[in-house]
Formats: C-alpha cells, sequence, structure tokens
C-alpha cells in the first residue's frame, strides 16, 4: 500500500479578532477538524461556497499560517517550527490570481530560479537557468519566454509560469488554490491537461481547491466537501456525484450546469444568508438553511460517521 505523502488530523485555525478592554475576543473559527490522507498521483478536491474554508486549509498544508490545533504530516514528516524549512521543498502552491501572484518587475528566468536561490544557495548560476529554461518547456512555454516579463503574456500563459515556478524545488504536492477560476473556459481546459499530464509524469499529490464541481469531476479521485469551515462529507468523485448523502452536497450538485439541455434535474434554492463564522448556530450549522432539520439538528451537532463515505448529518440521503 502505498504511503500517504499528507496525513492531516484535525486541522483547525481560529483567527482572535480585537476587542474592547473588557470581555472575550471574539474569534472566526475558519477551519475546524479537517482531517484527510492524500497519496502520491492523486487528487483531493476541497469543495465549498466562499467562505466555508477552502483557502485557509490551503493555507494551512502549505505552511503559510500554522494551525491552532491538529497535526499535519508531509511525506512522512510532522509540520512544525523545525521542520518547516525542509518540508517547504514537499508542498507547494499554485495561486488562483495569475495576474496578482507574479512580482512585474522580475522577468520570467528571474521568477523561475527565485525559489532554488532561496533554497539551494549551493546550486550554480548555469544550474538554475539551466532546470528554468528546462521547466519552460515541461509546462509548454517557449525558451524565448525566459527574457520576458509577465505583462507579456496572458492568463493562461500566467499559470503556467506559476506552475513551473511552483515546481522547480520538484514537490511532491501540489496545493491549487482555484487555480482555473480566473481563466476563460477554453484556457481553464489546457491547464487542467497540462496538471493531468505533469501529475501522470511526475507522480505528483494535488490537493485542489475549488467552488466549481464541473471542474472537479474532471480532476479529482476523492472530495471534501465543506461547510462553515468543517468537513461535512467525504468520499470518492463517483460516491459523492452518483450518491450525495449530506443535504449541502445535494444542493451544491443541483446548481452545476449540464451539458445535456433535454436532462431533467431538481434545482435545490437555499434559504437564508451563509452565517457568520463568527457567530456559527447551535448544532449542526447547516440547520438554518436545511430543508430536513428538525430539533435534533438544532440542539447537536453531527460529527462525521465511520461509513466508507461518511457525512456529518441526522438525517443522510
Amino acid at each position: 500500500m502505498t504511503r500517504p505523502v499528507v496525513i492531516a488530523d484535525r486541522l483547525t485555525r481560529h483567527y482572535e479578532l480585537g476587542g474592547g478592554l473588557f470581555g472575550d475576543k471574539p474569534v472566526v473559527r475558519a477551519l475546524s477538524e479537517a482531517s484527510f490522507r492524500l497519496e502520491p498521483g492523486k487528487t483531493l478536491a476541497v469543495v465549498g461556497e466562499s467562505g466555508c474554508g477552502k483557502s485557509t486549509l490551503a493555507r494551512v498544508v502549505t505552511m503559510i499560517e500554522p494551525p491552532s490545533a491538529g497535526t499535519l504530516v508531509l511525506d512522512g514528516v510532522e509540520a512544525g517550527p523545525d521542520t518547516m524549512a525542509e518540508l517547504r521543498q514537499t508542498v507547494q502552491i499554485v495561486f488562483q490570481d495569475p495576474y496578482g501572484s507574479l512580482n512585474p518587475r522580475q522577468r520570467i528566468g528571474q521568477i523561475l530560479e527565485e525559489p532554488l536561490k532561496i533554497n539551494r544557495p549551493a546550486m550554480s548560476a548555469a544550474d538554475r537557468q539551466e532546470a528554468a529554461r528546462r521547466m519552460l518547456s515541461q509546462v509548454g512555454l517557449r525558451p524565448e519566454h525566459y527574457d520576458r516579463y509577465p505583462h507579456m503574456f496572458s492568463g493562461g500563459q500566467r499559470q503556467r509560469i506559476a506552475v513551473g515556478r511552483a515546481l522547480m524545488l520538484e514537490p511532491k504536492v501540489l496545493v491549487l488554490d482555484e487555480p482555473v477560476s480566473a481563466l476563460d473556459l477554453s484556457i481553464q481546459s489546457q491547464i487542467l491537461n497540462l496538471l493531468v499530464d505533469l501529475q501522470e509524469r511526475l507522480g505528483l499529490a494535488y490537493l485542489f481547491i475549488s467552488h466549481d464541481l464541473s471542474v472537479v469531476k474532471h480532476i479529482a479521485d476523492d472530495i471534501i466537501v465543506m461547510y462553515l469551515g468543517r468537513p461535512v462529507e467525504v468520499g470518492t468523485k463517483e460516491a459523492v456525484f452518483a450518491h450525495p448523502r449530506h443535504p449541502y452536497t445535494k444542493a451544491l450538485l443541483s446548481a452545476t450546469p449540464m451539458a445535456d439541455p433535454f436532462a431533467q434535474k431538481e434545482r435545490i434554492r437555499l434559504t437564508g444568508e451563509l452565517p457568520s463564522p463568527l457567530k456559527i448556530p447551535q448544532g449542526c450549522p447547516f440547520s438554518p438553511r436545511c430543508w430536513k432539520a428538525q430539533d435534533k439538528c438544532r440542539a447537536e451537532r453531527p460529527e462525521l460517521d465511520d461509513s466508507a463515505h461518511p457525512a456529518a448529518c441526522f438525517f443522510p440521503e
């Protein structure tokens, strides 16, 4: 059996806000008790509405922010202050915005070589340049792009550069935070195909953050559905799409566009607004918007069950 390259156990990230002189400080519960395992060559997608904790999870897994609680193990090494420098080469991130994630004052060659300058100072300038030029070819760009600036490229080309920069340290895990949401549909497919090809060739593990279930269906192996910072359903792509168990998952899938104009499906419209992470409702966080909610849901918070396709719901589908 393949050893997981990422093991997350009840990862939690809370933020204390500045309060008054007296009384408790308000706490934003952005991420609570997220657990998962990710194996080499596999893609785990994390889906949900804006504000569900997807990007917070991405920042914690890439060690941009420390967890408030829980443990994170990367390639057999537990993440912490003493191992952070070692593990930064194991996991890298590709951000959502291809325009804001690249330094406009640096040439593409400098952008690609920068991770090597920081993390491998003994590497010669000639070797760094050779590695950067090789990476340009690997992500589908031409040699002459090495000396150009980011403003001379399209959004899709910039995202290829961002992917190339993330791969310069030969990581085992790529965290992809909405990597195609800012791109045109035709360009989205090109970037997704590039990611699939790189995964097959390099054996990469992907943590894929997205709100677009049609993209997730194309690229994911397993799915975590999150709501207000907590996982509410976990399963394989096939199980989640064919038999969603949590009402929230069912509502998300009902809003996904279908290519078949004659296909019939039930559209579930959720009532009410997404609650604030500053004041999460008692009991099941989804109960104020759930059409199946009963008194038990408003009094107790359901945990993920121990089935092969777990859902945090007292009355699952």
